[in-house]
């Protein structure tokens, strides 16, 4: 059965996109994103999904990509922030070396940007950030193999640290 050597989750701003890539790097191993899989399956952007389509279907399309990543990729994989709010993936992540990479909110904060197409990060997007990260936190650190904190860490030094955890 294939497996991905790593499953990164955190909130928005955590460096899992950016991390990931260097981390597969390093492991000499493929990278994957399921909100790139969710676009691509949709034809369209995640900000696009959720103004046009709503969050539900957002939420039903990334659940079917992490279905799918779990089962299909060998390398490192990143999921979307949200991701482990389904019930059927968090089930399936107990089976995976999962790292949470963990961000405090002023982190978090200068790496998202607060401009970008962010779509659950619209009204008030510090407030609701904060509120995410709040929510989200108890279900990362329930998932979590390994929590690697990365406030004030370059993304070398992040993906490092991961490299000897999984090595070790």
């Amino acid at each position: 059965m294939t497996s991905p050597r790593a499953v990164l989750i955190g909130p928005p701003g955590s460096g899992k996109s950016t991390v990931g890539r260097l981390l597969a790097d390093r492991l000499g191993a493929g990278f994957r994103d399921t909100d790139a899989d969710v676009e691509a399956v949709a034809g369209k952007p995640v900000s696009d999904i959720f103004v046009e389509d709503g969050e539900e279907r957002f939420r039903a399309l990334e659940a079917e990509a992490v279905r799918l990543a779990l089962a299909e990729h060998d390398g490192v994989l990143s999921l979307g922030g949200g991701a482990v709010l389904n019930e059927e993936t968090r089930r399936l992540l107990a089976e995976h070396h999962v790292v949470y990479l963990q961000v405090g909110l002023s982190d978090a904060v200068q790496r998202v940007g607060l401009a970008s197409a962010r779509p659950l990060l619209v009204l008030n997007p510090r407030s609701r950030l904060k509120a995410l990260m709040e929510e989200r936190r108890p279900i990362y650190e329930g998932l979590a193999s390994t929590i690697v904190v990365t406030d004030g860490r370059t993304p070398d030094d992040v993906a490092d640290e991961i490299v000897k955890g999984l090595t070790a």
